[in-house]
């Protein structure tokens, strides 16, 4: 593991500090050839943008919880200092002290909180950009200039799929403001400066190259950040990521870390994503993204191989909202999508970003291979906020009339009919249809399939299955084909459709 995912959570205050006593071992110098050294100029960079960065503080009123006292505090003897440092550490989370012990009885009382993060101006009528989660839930929020003044800021808007945010403040003096360069150009081991407020510490730059691009992290759809080795710590998020010229090339927004410090593996968010999603923020208040209707998966190779596709690519649909743009525009469960309005979709996580980034309404010519042969099929492209609020409201549930229960075993799945007993039992919906999995043989291939009992079986090489004695008949007619795997469409409990591809031997 190398470490925890940690959004920069803004520092309340310091800790008390301990005066420890160092004994240092003194090296010789190294030869100037080995010698770490960033290239010229980061100073003068520095000076020229600083006066963009600010300082993001926030505050709250939140409901004071009680808490069970925790054992005594242990007394360090002739280090009074130190029993500070250790009473400080379990006040400052909430918890009481020796002298508070007779206070757990009190009554919930509300209490002020404060926090801090970091942000940059980019507009000098007063726009700043910081991280949604810096601002998230404050009640007020207060944007301090690099020469201390305060000016209470007004949320424009925010968007947690990107982790941004918008704020605007008034000056009675002129504010400088920094641009956003091209964050595609940007090269692997170019250098990088990071200005922010770590620790409460505003004012901080720090500089390192870029060690990566398009980085996945698992914490949104349209992931693509920046990683850096330049040093960024708590508060420095939604601080600026500049470039030698000064301009922004990313936002930063978290780092991987065992302690919650720097370690050298430090993400931003590139300025070309930031910058769609800040301009609909300033204009509308909220993001306007393109929504396709579909829910897709990897094509593994394996599904790439039931699929009759070489090489393995694009993004498998693995379900079509049925009030979405695909399912008029003719897309399938079982098309996997590889282009997308001009853009090739190398991998699933390629589609989200092409469709968020598509304008609302346009129509767009989407290639799929569907049987092994490509198609071209044309969507108006909807809203995607407009689709989550559709998929909120509660489906109308369907009848589905009793079967006789029928048990097969087969490529290492116990198999039963649907009854209403198994969907009482499963808790299965009753939009979901098919063949229901009673148990998977543990040595079998399709125990390393995720599969579960519970799950329906819906479709098998893209076609509907009823019941057991139908699928037991089509994965015969598969092995007399010569295929090697089998192609399902498999719904959990609740509906959430997915494809595996399992081995036929």
């Amino acid at each position: 593991m190398l470490g925890t995912l940690v959004r920069f959570t803004r520092q309340v205050r310091r800790p008390a500090m301990a005066i420890i006593t160092v004994t240092a071992l003194v090296l010789p110098a190294l030869p100037t050839p080995l010698m770490a050294r960033g290239p010229d100029g980061i100073a003068d960079i520095a000076e020229k943008v600083i006066d963009a960065v600010v300082n993001i503080s926030t505050s709250q009123n939140v409901t004071a919880r009680n808490r069970p006292t925790p054992p005594n505090l242990p007394n360090i003897p002739n280090d009074p200092q130190l029993d500070d440092l250790f009473r400080d550490f379990f006040n400052r989370r909430g918890q009481q002290g020796e002298n508070n012990q007779n206070r757990n009885n009190q009554q919930q009382q509300p209490r002020r909180v404060n926090s801090l993060g970091s942000g940059f101006i980019i507009d000098a009528g007063g726009i700043v950009v910081t991280n949604n989660h810096v601002i998230a839930d404050a009640d007020e929020i207060t944007v301090i200039l690099n020469d201390g003044t305060r000016i209470k800021a007004e949320l424009l808007g925010k968007d947690q799929k990107t982790d941004l945010a918008v704020l605007k403040i008034k000056s009675e003096r002129p504010l400088t403001a920094v641009k956003f360069a091209d964050s595609d150009k940007l090269r692997l081991g170019e250098w990088v400066i990071a200005i922010g407020n770590p620790f409460s510490l505003g004012g901080s730059v720090t500089a390192g190259i870029v060690s990566a691009r398009n980085r996945d992290i698992n914490s949104g759809p349209y992931d693509n950040y920046i990683q850096t080795d330049a040093a960024i710590n708590r508060g420095n998020s939604g601080g600026p990521l500049f470039n030698l010229d000064g301009d922004v090339v990313g936002i930063n927004t978290a780092i991987i870390s065992p302690s919650g410090g720097s370690i050298g593996i430090g993400f931003a968010v590139p300025a070309k994503t930031a910058i769609a999603v800040i301009d609909q923020l300033q204009n509308f208040g909220e993001t306007r993204r393109g929504w396709l209707g579909v829910r897709i998966q990897q094509v593994t190779d394996e599904l790439a191989e039931s699929l009759g596709i070489k090489p393995a690519r694009g993004a498998l649909v693995a379900g079509i909202d049925d009030k979405g743009p695909a399912k008029p525009a003719g897309i399938e469960p079982g098309d996997v999508i590889v282009t997308f309005d001009g853009k090739e979709i190398k991998e699933m996580r390629d589609l989200p970003r092409a469709v968020a980034d598509t304008p609302v309404g346009k129509d767009v010519p989407v290639i799929v291979i569907r049987k092994g042969k490509e198609e071209t099929r044309i969507v108006k492209l909807g809203r995607l906020e407009d689709g989550e609020k559709a998929q909120q409201a509660a489906l109308t549930p369907n009848a589905t009339p009793d079967t006789k229960p029928v048990v097969k075993k087969t490529l290492g799945l116990e198999l039963s009919n649907m009854s209403d007993e198994l969907r009482t039992k499963y808790k299965i919906k009753d939009t979901v249809k098919g063949v229901v999995i009673l148990g998977i043989d543990a040595n079998s291939p399709a125990s390393d399939k995720r599969l579960n009992a519970g799950d329906t079986i819906v479709e098998i090489a893209q076609e509907a299955v009823a019941n057991a004695d139908e699928f037991q008949s089509k994965i015969d007619k598969l092995k007399t084909d010569g295929r090697r795997s089998a192609l399902l469409l498999v719904a959990s409990a609740d509906g959430e459709l997915r494809f595996v591809a399992l081995a036929l031997q």
